[in-house]
């Protein structure tokens, strides 16, 4: 799952980039971290096959310059100052406020919903994040990082619910364009405050870490926006934390206490019932005209391209009619409907 993907490679990044933040700086690493992505993704771009999915528009740059501010500058420096004065796995754990913002945003402003067995799945992520989280303060440098964790989070939640809105796009080539902007920023920025570039390795660990844990992990998370919305995916990238948490254990040589045990059980449990949920009504398709990767099914049943594109995922402009069925469904870009 797409989801759960973008999770794991996410929070496997957390504690890879507090080793590595020492020998580069935060502007530096940031910037470093993006463009690791973007370099990566331009190098695999060529050998995807073409048409099959939406190219941008010139009308997505707006809402592609939001996500650039939001999560690919803000949200990264935030979570850097942040780890620089946070042990790795508390910095790991108080990400998962990402997660009730960007459930918020989404049913609050962008009319998502969520039946009640994916709310208690959510709140339970939610709570096993909190549970993790919870401990004795270490003083005024603890509450600025932890209020800096807690600013990436929502730049992140702002981010997520901009995405949403690109999700039919190629989601390499949107990953591609944020993350090479975002990095190029960053490095400038940190070039202007006198950094340098950190050596061989840390230079060579900057870019493996930022192409898996930020290029990959959002290719995977606007794929999973597109097929089960933003308030579900939120849910999913929770476990980030809890994956950073554990990672933490052979990277930096921290420990999981019995807390996070309960938590990552606490957090399977809503896992589960977020897979078992299953949300159907009756419910009204409006005409709409659009392009997206899609193969022929119910709600693509147009047989004008070939007999293997209908099997195949591809791209092109195509109608839909007005059309009211009951089916199990997701809000994907076909039921992103008012409840």
């Amino acid at each position: 799952m797409s989801g759960l993907g973008a999770a794991v490679l996410f929070g496997l990044s957390t504690p890879l980039a507090k080793l590595l933040l020492p020998s580069s700086g935060t502007f530096m690493l940031a910037g470093l971290l993006y463009l690791g992505a973007g370099i990566g993704l331009t190098v695999i771009a060529p050998l995807r096959r073409a048409g099959r999915e939406a190219p941008l528009r010139g009308n997505d740059l707006p809402t592609l310059a939001a996500m650039v501010i939001s999560g690919g500058i803000a949200g990264p420096l935030l979570l850097l100052a942040g780890l620089a004065r946070l042990p790795g796995g508390e910095a790991s754990l108080l990400l998962n406020l990402e997660a009730p913002f960007t459930i918020g945003i989404a049913v609050l402003f962008f009319g998502e919903s969520l039946v009640r067995r994916e709310v208690l799945g959510a709140a339970a992520v939610i709570l096993g994040g909190v549970l993790l989280a919870s401990g004795p303060s270490e003083g005024s440098v603890h509450v600025v990082g932890a209020l800096a964790v807690a600013g990436a989070g929502l730049a992140w939640a702002i981010d997520n619910n901009l995405s949403q809105r690109l999700s039919l796009r190629d989601p390499v080539a949107v990953t591609r364009v944020k993350t090479l902007v975002a990095g190029t920023v960053n490095v400038g920025v940190a070039l202007a405050m006198g950094d340098r570039l950190p050596s061989a390795a840390p230079l060579a660990g900057a870019l493996a870490t930022g192409f898996l844990g930020y290029g990959v992990s959002i290719v995977l998370h606007l794929m999973a926006l597109r097929q089960i919305g933003t308030a579900r995916q939120a849910a999913y990238l929770a476990t980030a934390p809890f994956v950073g948490a554990l990672a933490a254990i052979p990277i930096l040589g921290e420990s999981l206490t019995w807390k996070g045990a309960a938590a990552g059980i606490v957090m399977g449990v809503g896992v589960a019932i977020l897979v078992r949920a299953r949300h159907g009504h009756r419910h009204t398709h409006d005409a709409v005209e659009h392009d997206h990767a899609h193969v022929h099914d119910e709600h693509h049943n147009h047989h004008d391209h070939g007999e293997v594109l209908a099997t195949e995922p591809h791209s092109h402009l195509h109608q839909h009619v007005r059309l009211a069925h009951d089916h199990a469904h997701q809000p994907d870009p076909h039921h992103r409907h008012r409840h």
